[in-house]
């Protein structure tokens, strides 16, 4: 960074290039205090894990957090309870030898004047005091060198920092500088305020369509901007799957899907309903004027260097358009097989079935059950550069690097079928097809498969064993899926426990063997529960597990698919070699602490 000072005429000289290892220097000479416990080149991690001040556990919790949501440390470790505001401001004073302070009851108005809003408000800093080439700075976080450095750049005057409470800091930026951005609240009133001129239909087929210049006009609308993107960001930050914008007669409401559950977050005026899914429907290139068809697009968002698409979909109703966005966000896509939720026998199986030169490998579940996560997973960990992948989908979710990806377009003719016929002619070693929806799709992937190639796809039935029925009723015949198939899978998503707030109790271990759990002898055993805190939104569950039910194809199930065997009895010689069902998977985790017996009797049947 650079430091400067000021000459004669006030103006910034001798500005020079100063080293990392000088400005960490910095912090612990200002005001001519040595550190107490000589915390320069030492990370704030590395202070207070040493003070004793966290557990690692805690902090690795924390570091989570802050990748998630890109907050400062010291403000997870207070949201999130596990220091308290004097705690940690009090932790700062000590290891950096810089004064806590209270604020005066008064900062004279050139003393605020220093530092514009603009630099205070972004790095949370407020000047109290001045004296001759220096500047008094209250600062929340003392190692944040970046807003020291452009603050002496900015006034040419020597920094001398002293630390004071988030709080308090903030309490002062809101009484000395001018209003912040809106709130949430405000925008939305500032919306009501603005689009009272502006004409919504009921939606009905028999209304008039309204003038796109209006529409546009509104939805360019800056409080609509602000609202739209505080949503979408929003439903980032919770960790949302899906959001949901929802009209009804009277009312306009927006819910975000989170671990599998949705939950209503707002209810914006309904006179405002047309501005924003027209915002929405700018943003995804898509007809703001036709609202009697279903119309289909894609927003890609940036944020720092993050990059997040939404799938639009916009189907008309007859109270209104609605509108369902999908959240693909990369960074929470996870490609290691071992964090998704198998265990260690079925792992085993589904490694070795997809590191096979050959066969298929189908999983199967309802929409939404983490398929698509599972085979890109897969894909991730047999993608070495020597095998060419292939891949056709509807839509194509994630972008896999080293991965040829084929969008499918049925309306040009680039079905499943389509593609498949044409990867035969691309030398793939690898297929992955993104859901076998017909006899003809499902026919050539099984042909795919016995000639030399490893084919992973989806489809929808109950359970592992059903897999087989289903693709007999498709007409595959028998004598070609019992050579061809290789492994089934069914899975779920159950809702984990949250962390933060989960609390032990005790039961009988006999007491879960009529919901399918064979009593290991544990006797008594202790499962957890939320009770709910803040960071789970009072739900008492955060974030979601895979449940994995996986079925290998051995010679006795290869037998039975050429002898057309019912599901059942294939699943009940399945269970004899060791399969788990998916219930009795669900019930293990639940014993392992992961989830509850309630969530996963919600998922699963018996």
């Amino acid at each position: 960074m650079f430091e400067a000072g000021r000459g004669e005429n006030g103006h910034v000289v001798g500005a020079r290039m100063e080293s990392r290892e000088a400005r960490q220097a910095k912090v612990a000479t200002l005001n001519g205090r040595a550190p107490i416990q000589g915390p320069v080149g030492r990370r704030f991690g590395d202070l207070i894990l040493a003070d004793g001040l966290v557990t690692q556990e805690q902090f690795d919790r924390v570091l989570a957090e802050q990748k998630r949501t890109s907050e400062k440390l010291g403000e997870i470790l207070v949201r999130l309870g596990l220091l308290t505001e004097d705690q940690l401001v009090h932790f700062l004073a000590r290891q950096y030898g810089i004064p806590q302070v209270t604020f005066p009851e008064t900062i004279a108005s050139e003393i605020i004047k220093i530092i514009p809003a603009r630099i205070a408000r972004k790095y949370g800093v407020v000047p109290i005091g001045r004296t001759i080439g220096s500047v008094t700075l209250a600062v929340a976080d003392p190692t944040n060198l970046s807003a020291l450095d452009d603050v002496a750049f900015m006034t040419g005057l020597k920094v001398v920092p002293v630390i004071a409470a988030p709080s308090i800091i903030r309490g002062a930026l809101e009484r000395y500088y001018e209003p912040a951005p809106a709130t949430l609240a405000d925008v939305l009133t500032e919306i009501e305020a603005e689009a009272a001129d502006v004409e919504v239909l009921d939606g009905r087929e028999t209304a008039q369509p309204l003038d796109p210049n209006e529409l546009r006009s509104s939805a360019d609308q800056v409080p609509v901007v602000r609202l739209v993107n505080s949503v979408l960001l929003d439903a980032i930050k919770r960790g949302a799957s899906d959001i949901h914008l929802d009209p009804s007669e009277t009312s306009f409401r927006i819910r975000f899907r989170v671990d599998g559950v949705l939950h209503e977050v707002m209810t914006p005026p309904k006179r405002v309903e047309a501005a924003v899914v027209s915002r929405l429907k700018i943003m995804s290139n898509l007809d703001i004027a036709e609202r009697r068809l279903p119309q289909d697009g894609r927003i890609k968002l940036r944020q720092h260097s993050r990059e997040v698409d939404f799938r639009v979909s916009v189907l008309p109703t007859i109270f209104g358009e609605s509108v369902t966005l999908r959240i693909l966000d990369r960074e929470a896509l996870r490609v290691d097989l071992s964090q998704l939720g198998f265990d260690a026998a079925s792992l085993g199986e589904f490694e070795k079935a997809i590191a096979a030169p050959h066969g298929m490998i189908l999983l199967t579940g309802p929409t939404g059950a983490g398929k698509t996560t599972t085979l890109y997973s897969a894909l991730h960990s047999i993608n070495r550069g020597d095998r060419n992948i292939v891949t056709v989908e509807d839509p194509v979710e994630y972008d896999l690097n080293g991965v040829t990806q084929v969008q499918v377009n049925e309306e040009i003719g680039r079905t499943f079928a389509a593609s498949l016929r044409s990867f035969m002619r691309h030398d793939p070693d690898v297929i992955l097809v993104g859901e076998m929806r017909d006899q003809e799709t499902a026919q050539i992937a099984v042909r795919a498969a016995l000639t030399g190639h490893l084919v992973l796809s989806t489809l929808h039935t109950n359970d592992a064993a059903s897999t087989i029925a289903r693709l007999t009723d498709m007409g595959v015949p028998a004598f070609l899926l019992s050579s061809s198939l290789r492994l089934a899978v069914a899975q779920r998503l159950v809702r984990k426990v949250c962390m933060d707030c989960r609390e032990p109790h005790e039961v009988d271990e006999e007491s879960l063997a009529p919901y399918g759990h064979t009593p290991a002898g544990l006797g008594r055993c202790t499962l957890y529960r939320g009770k709910g805190c803040a960071i789970c939104h009072f739900t008492g569950m955060k974030g979601r597990s895979a449940l994995y039910e996986v079925l290998p194809i051995t010679p006795e199930i290869r037998s039975l698919i050429l002898h057309s065997t019912f599901a059942g009895e294939i699943q009940d010689v399945a269970r004899k070699q060791g399969m788990r069902t998916l219930r009795e998977a669900g019930l293990q985790k639940a014993l392992e602490g992961v989830t509850t017996v309630e969530e996963v009797l919600r998922v699963t049947t018996e």
